[in-house]
């Protein structure tokens, strides 16, 4: 599950965190865009809950310097020894530009440079040299862990998959459908021996499939005109679904960007219906060969009332238990 769960107070994800661990989720990954930071809810779910497997998807490359990035995972690592998986990736210009001051170029590289630099200095290696990207002289961690972390590579794209296949422990697959996964594990080749495949899954459990499609629009023309994500989509096949869409985005008509969005694109990218519908959605990703399946829940009419009780009760009837994939 992606935490932390909307509606519910940080300090109130005792109860949230042991509430998945009863319903048989097995891990808990965070995100990292306008809310709170990657690393605080783990660190609160190592600390309230052993039971949980903890991630980051994703954190990105640019926001924090190298040597910070390595201390925040370092640190995870130190407080969940073999239960952290470190998930990082280019992000997007509004996040690192717009939004931090840092400008966005080059991310191919940047990713690339920041996961070698992360992998010696994990290991407790001194780091000391120019990457493409910048430039290290002398850091060493002072703790570092005594299990390192796996190292997870977010990737839309062919060059970006080939070098999570190629460097990363696995790869972090998002906004995509289940169909849409074999092509993405296509460009991965052989893989190294416990390569994961990770995948986030927005769900939506209400059987008001208006509600679900009408949040649904709302996040397709928000996320899927962002360059990289268009061309991620255009790679997929989607040019003629989503054509009316960025266009009238690109006109700055916002309104016809919702109606251009069908249905069958909605559908196919936010999982909605039922827990039990929802359930057999996600196994559909499984099956696909997805690993890994993060679900990040939407918020419902139903669970609009922040009730704590509601939320458990969802999450328990959305637990995969013995079906998830092992």
């Amino acid at each position: 599950m992606t935490v932390p769960l909307d509606g519910v107070p940080l300090a109130e994800h005792a109860t949230v965190y042991a509430a998945l661990a009863d319903a048989g989720f097995t891990d808990v990954w965070s995100s990292e865009v306008n809310g709170v930071d990657a690393f605080t809810p783990l660190a609160l779910a190592a600390a309230w809950q052993p039971r949980l497997r903890l991630g980051t998807a994703i954190t990105p490359v640019f926001t924090r310097g190298p040597g910070l990035l390595a201390m925040s995972a370092a640190a995870l690592a130190d407080v969940a020894p073999g239960r952290f998986a470190l998930g990082i990736g280019a992000s997007s210009p509004v996040l690192v530009s717009d939004w931090n001051a840092v400008e966005f170029t080059e991310p191919y590289r940047r990713t690339r440079d920041v996961l070698r630099f992360l992998r010696a200095a994990l290991r407790g290696e001194t780091v000391d040299g120019a990457f493409d990207t910048f430039a290290v002289r002398r850091f060493t961690l002072q703790r570092p862990p005594a299990v390192p972390p796996p190292l997870l590579l977010a990737a839309l794209r062919p060059g970006m998959l080939r070098l999570a296949a190629a460097e990363a422990d696995g790869v972090i697959l998002n906004w995509l459908a289940a169909g849409d996964v074999p092509r993405a594990l296509a460009e991965l080749g052989q893989r190294r021996p416990q390569f994961e495949v990770v995948a986030r899954i927005f769900v939506c459990p209400t059987e008001d499939a208006g509600y679900a499609r009408s949040l649904g629009r709302r996040m397709i023309t928000s996320y899927l005109t962002v360059p990289a994500y268009a061309e991620f989509h255009r790679w997929l096949g989607r040019q003629e679904a989503l054509s009316g869409m960025w266009r009238a985005w690109a006109a700055g008509d916002r309104r016809a960007a919702l109606a251009a969005v069908p249905d069958e694109v909605v559908d196919a990218l936010i999982v909605h219906g039922s827990p039990e519908q929802c359930r057999a959605q996600v196994r559909r990703y499984a099956e696909a060969g997805v690993e890994v399946p993060v679900l990040a829940l939407l918020p419902t009419p139903e669970l609009a009332t922040g009730d704590t009780a509601a939320l458990a009760t969802m999450v328990a009837r959305l637990g995969l238990g013995d079906e998830a994939p092992a």
